[in-house]
Parts: structure tokens; sequence; C-alpha cells
């Protein structure tokens, strides 16, 4: 599921190296810029191994990221990475539902909502309300058209414009969302509510019977509307982050 959600947000860059996925990416997703060691058996030499890694990121001028995920990482990849100074941080909780639930326990509040295959500049400009991470909007741009699954991008409308945002990718029978975007003078209208209803029916409409998505454990408000909505949490997995680079620019993590 998190190879499914990383072809969601696609590199700019992608190695393999023992069943290792090395991806670089310039956008605001800093995640899209880490390791996804996903591989049952640990490297013959798991220091060497991660010395080739660090050279990868080193020759893109960033730090280097691991992701890492129970179940789905060599074991005492963890460990050998705290042994090397790698900070542990931004835990995530990957959760699921099946789509007819979703549907079901949100019913439609009257809001008008659009969906559309790709991102409009009313859309754009929402989610960037709510996620811009001070870099260039171009590279967001890029990132969105570099995927290649089926997308659907849902708009809640008002007179006043676009008030919420979100997106969803199809891949195999499962479809992840992604950006879920209220600005704060939209909140508690029941705008999230409408977007993660819309983005359910779509999925549906395409044959989509789960949804999965990622979310941080202490965002109360989204996590709220995931439980209301059926969501289940799958697993927990954190980060872990080495040191700068000389010369390398600053980390980017918001």
């Amino acid at each position: 599921m998190q190879e499914r959600a990383a072809r969601a947000f696609p590199a700019m860059v992608l190695d393999h190296l023992d069943g290792w996925w090395l991806r670089y990416g310039d956008s605001g997703a800093w995640w899209a810029s880490s390791v996804l060691p996903h591989s049952d058996a640990v490297p013959a030499d798991l220091s060497g191994t991660i010395r080739s890694v660090e050279e990868f990121y080193a020759g893109h001028g960033t730090c280097t990221r691991f992701q890492i995920s129970p179940g789905a990482c060599p074991v005492g990849l963890d460990d050998a990475l705290a042994k090397r100074g790698y900070r542990a941080d931004s835990t995530m909780s990957l959760q699921s539902a099946p789509t007819a639930q979703v549907i079901d326990r949100l019913p439609g509040d009257g809001l008008r909502v659009r969906l559309d295959d790709q991102p409009t500049d009313a859309w754009f400009d929402a989610w960037l309300a709510v996620h811009a991470s001070g870099g260039d909007p171009g590279r967001e741009w890029d990132m969105l058209r570099r995927v290649r699954q089926r997308s659907g991008y849902a708009s809640v409308l008002t007179e006043a414009g676009v008030v919420a945002a979100g997106r969803a990718v199809i891949e195999t029978g499962w479809a992840g969302v992604f950006g879920m975007a209220t600005p704060p003078a939209a909140r508690g209208r029941g705008a999230a509510r409408t977007i993660l209803a819309a983005l359910a029916r779509w999925a549906a409409d395409h044959g989509t019977e789960h949804l999965y998505l990622q979310v941080q454990p202490d965002n109360t408000a989204a996590r709220r509307l995931y439980d209301g909505a059926g969501f289940t949490e799958l697993c927990r997995y954190h980060y872990r982050t080495g040191g700068q680079r000389r010369g390398s620019p600053a980390d980017r993590r918001t």
C-alpha cells in the first residue's frame, strides 16, 4: 500500500538497491524523497548498503531519510540507523476503509462539489493555501503531472470560489486519498466531509472497493473525520532522518 502511495507522489529520480526504493524529488512532499527499504531480507552488508544510500542522497544535495514500516523493512534496520545517529520523527498512521462504508457514513450535506481528472487552477490554489511549503509551486504541478494512475480531484465550490480540495489515486483495486485541504476561514462547515464523500463515490464509480490514507496521529480534526467515516488503522510507521551533508539545502520538513 505504501508503494501505491509512493506512485501517487512520483519522484523525479527512482533507483533500486537490494529491493529498496531510493526516491528523490524536489517538491514540498519531502516524503517523496525518502527510502522505501521494503525487503524481507537483511542485506549481507547492511552498513555498506546504508552507506550506498547515503551517497545517493548526498549526490542530490539532500539529507538521507528512511521510511520505517513494521513488516516491510529488514529486521534491525531501525536500530542500525539509530546507532548511526539518525533521528526518529514524523510518525504516521496508515488507515483503510471499505469504500461503500465511507459512502454510507458520509451522506450528502448540500454543498456543491466538482470532480476533475486533472487539477484545476482553483483546486491547486485551495490546496496550496494549506500545504504550501515555501518552495516553487511549479514543482508541485510537475509532481502531479508525473502521476500515471487514474486520479480524481474534488473541489467544494461556493460563491467565493473553491473552499476545500482533495485528490484520490486509483491503483489495483485501491484508492488512496491525498491532499485534503480546507483553508482556515472555511473550516467547520463540513467541506472536508463533502470532499471525502465525493472521492469515495468517485472511487466506487471506478470499481474501487477500498480506500486508504495516511494521517498524523495528533491531527485531531482529521482523525475525527476519518474515524467517523469508518477508517481503521493498519499500522504506524515513522521516518529516520540523517544529518545534512555539507553544502546540502536545509531540511524542508514543516
